[in-house]
């Protein structure tokens, strides 16, 4: 039986209601954790606050990841953008300090694949290794997501092998993956194979189900056999639930209210 920990995607999870109720929700839930993408408008003491009165961490967020109305989903390949993906990394740092995060996530970009070249490649790798050596100072990984064409069109990084390539010719060691099932699935990849791939790599995992991307175990995808993968590698962090809920959030964390009773009941046996 694996003991995994849950973070709560809150852009994704609790969003009926204002951020500001969002962490206390997840809490009270079961989650032991949250997570969201760009958590900038709020001031990082008061998000500290919130984090300290729920009693949970922060597991990760993103560096600033361009107009999102205009579909942009990172700025780290594009050379003409070098200083503004430097000013979000300072921005991102100061930030994940001030609330005790210890993984950022460097979204990459997108871009048709016809309108690529060298440059942005290149591109993406010198700010990759600019952003670890900077956050490796603070004890900061900088992690790095494969993101399916299916559901991100033209995401530069689209497999995890892709991922682990970037992440070999920077060189530097505190960048991981952040592993996807969702993605890694929607792409026809094999999960077990791919975990197995990827091990040595794995920062953190997202999860949700397939092809709804709804809850764990609602659809099609064996998570014991995800969570049993993830288990004979290793893994010890968290598993992001990034997932859409089907209706309210409460009404589907049967699946995290089954885990939590079989764990309690297996401590009471021992």
């Amino acid at each position: 039986m694996s003991n995994f920990k849950y973070s709560a995607h809150i852009g994704y999870l609790f969003n009926d209601r204002p951020l500001s109720e969002r962490i206390a929700a997840a809490a009270r839930c079961g989650f032991s954790a949250v997570e969201h993408p760009s958590p900038y408008e709020v001031p990082a003491q008061e998000m500290a606050d919130w984090l300290s009165s729920a009693g949970v961490p922060y597991t990760q967020f993103g560096l600033y990841s361009g107009n999102a109305r205009l579909g942009e989903k990172g700025l780290a390949i594009f050379p003409d953008r070098r200083e503004e993906f430097r000013r979000s990394l300072s921005d991102g740092l100061h930030y994940a300090e001030a609330i005790g995060v210890k993984m950022v996530h460097a979204m990459a970009g997108v871009l048709p694949v016809a309108s690529r070249n060298r440059h942005h490649w290149d591109c993406y790798i010198e700010n990759l290794s600019y952003a670890a050596k900077q956050a490796e100072r603070r004890g900061i990984t900088i992690v790095v997501e494969a993101m399916s064409s299916g559901a991100v069109p033209d995401y530069f990084i689209e497999t995890p092998d892709r991922g682990a390539q970037a992440i070999a010719e920077t060189g530097q060691s505190n960048i991981g993956l952040l592993f996807d099932v969702f993605h890694t699935v929607n792409m026809g990849l094999n999960l077990d194979e791919q975990i197995r791939k990827h091990a040595a790599l794995i920062s953190h995992v997202h999860i949700a189900d397939f092809p709804g991307r709804h809850e764990p175990g609602s659809e099609t995808l064996d998570y014991s056999a995800i969570e049993r993968s993830l288990a004979e590698i290793g893994y010890e962090g968290w598993l992001g639930c990034e997932y859409v809920p089907a209706g309210r959030t409460e009404d589907g964390l049967g699946w995290l209210n089954a885990k939590i009773a079989s764990r309690a009941s297996k401590h009471e046996h021992v």
